[in-house]
């Protein structure tokens, strides 16, 4: 043993073996789970509890369960109402940091099971779990790290049992999670065994995605966008790095429908977000190649109000109405290998010849074409490779650059001044590894009303 092991290091020393190559942020891939998640583009995460009968966001644990009590869950309506906006995913919030359970848990009495709610007979848990499913979304929990009610939390090891036990009966009870949320909002001080935490999801819900931001724990796998506006701010690269470690973590950001509530409030109605709110947050959002998590909040009926429901079919409308007519779609004639970016199929994909030349995508109209937005979908299946690209379009017989930018991503929204053109070309000016992209899609959003 010690022969092999000296005559390894001499070779090492000489040079004679290779050198280990360092890992490269476009060497990272994704999983099959987070491409097929990333694909959903928008979510819902529903509050509901008794911060709803008591007009507050935040509550102390002392309120007692006798106040929950709403007179006409509809789980279905939530859904239809989730469905109509787009969202394909919702996340329900389990337990919030009251520690009020909307499920009846075994290991708490803090929870639906001691209020006057369906005479403590009540899971809305499992009510919202197979709504989701009936209207075709998948479903998630979160699960409060928090517990401002629980006298265990006061011990770490025994608040560990306790919280495990509960995600225990989340995870095996209610089919398939497709999502986990983490945070560690009022947790300020306080330090929880994340990894075993997720090692016994793991357990149950091997293909769930976890989401925590990235300074929370280092092994999820989707970050937080760090503000609650819904927007991405910056260039998004999915590959992070945290002192040395890189992981694929695309980005999820999450936004209220109603300004600065997550429940519902009396005042609900004068604070509800306009459709050219949300269609910008969308925009700034899904367009920058991000998860768009919207807030949902049931009131103290147990519905989705009236006005929020019309609001959010009305965002949905609108979503469809500017990216429902792909200009590029009525493209001339171009060849085999390029096609499939301009086929609608976002399972297909142009793979460009890289053979020194700037990688470029050229679609033609037979007619001029007023268009304001490109939709650019990088495949990510191999890593996000495109560093640098343009676009630009055919006026008066020569080429005008209206983007220039640099991160594509899953999906990528560029709004510019609208122009009337006969033609637009899409280049990669720089990338790292073999690029391809999904589809490349164009619109006219400005004389959509």
């Amino acid at each position: 043993m010690r022969i092999v092991r000296g005559v390894f290091l001499l070779l090492l020393a000489s040079g004679l073996l290779p050198e280990s190559p360092a890992q490269n942020v476009t060497d990272v891939k994704p999983s099959p789970q987070q491409l097929e998640w990333q694909d959903l583009e928008m979510g819902a995460i529903i509050h509901f509890g008794t911060n709803t009968f008591l007009d507050r966001e935040w509550g102390d644990g002392t309120a007692s369960p006798q106040v929950f009590n709403p007179p006409n869950v509809d789980t279905d309506q939530w859904m239809e109402a989730a469905r109509s906006a787009g969202i394909r995913y919702v996340v329900l919030v389990a337990k919030h940091h009251d520690g009020f359970t909307l499920w009846p848990s075994a290991q708490a009495d803090y929870g639906v099971k001691n209020s006057p709610w369906l005479g403590g007979k009540g899971d809305l848990v499992r009510m919202a779990a197979e709504s989701a499913r009936k209207y075709g979304l998948r479903f998630g929990v979160y699960l409060s790290p928090w517990d401002r009610h629980e006298p265990r939390y006061a011990n770490p090891a025994e608040y560990d049992k306790y919280y495990l036990a509960q995600l225990e009966e989340l995870s095996t009870g209610y089919g398939p999670l497709e999502e986990f949320w983490l945070d560690g909002a009022g947790s300020e001080g306080r330090k929880y065994d994340f990894d075993t935490i997720i090692q016994h999801l793991r357990t149950y819900q091997p293909n769930t995605m976890v989401f925590a931001d990235v300074a929370l724990y280092k092994y999820a796998d989707v970050r937080w966008v760090g503000t609650e506006s819904g927007k991405v701010p910056f260039e998004n690269w999915n590959v992070v790095d945290r002192a040395g470690y890189l992981r694929w973590r695309p980005v999820e950001a999450d936004t209220p429908l109603h300004r600065e509530q997550w429940f519902w409030h009396p005042n609900a109605d004068s604070t509800l977000k306009s459709v050219d709110e949300l269609m910008d947050t969308y925009n700034n959002t899904v367009g920058r190649g991000a998860q768009l998590m919207l807030g949902l909040a049931p009131d103290r009926t147990g519905r989705i109000p009236a006005a929020d429901a019309a609001r959010l079919a009305e965002f949905g409308r609108k979503v469809k109405s500017v990216y429902g007519n792909d200009l590029a779609r009525n493209h001339e004639p171009i060849d085999a290998n390029t096609e499939p970016a301009l086929d609608g199929d976002a399972d297909t994909f142009w793979a460009p010849a890289m053979n020194g030349s700037v990688p470029t995508l050229t679609v033609n109209f037979a007619q001029p074409q007023k268009f304001d937005r490109v939709m650019t979908l990088e495949r990510l299946n191999d890593g996000q490779h495109v560093e640098e690209y343009s676009v630009e379009v055919l006026v008066e017989g020569g080429w005008k650059e209206v983007v220039h930018a640099y991160a594509i991503g899953h999906k990528k929204i560029d709004i510019f001044t609208p122009v009337t053109a006969k033609a637009v070309r899409l280049k990669l000016l720089q990338s790292s590894g073999l690029p391809g992209i999904r589809e490349l899609a164009i619109f006219n959003g400005t004389d959509v009303r």
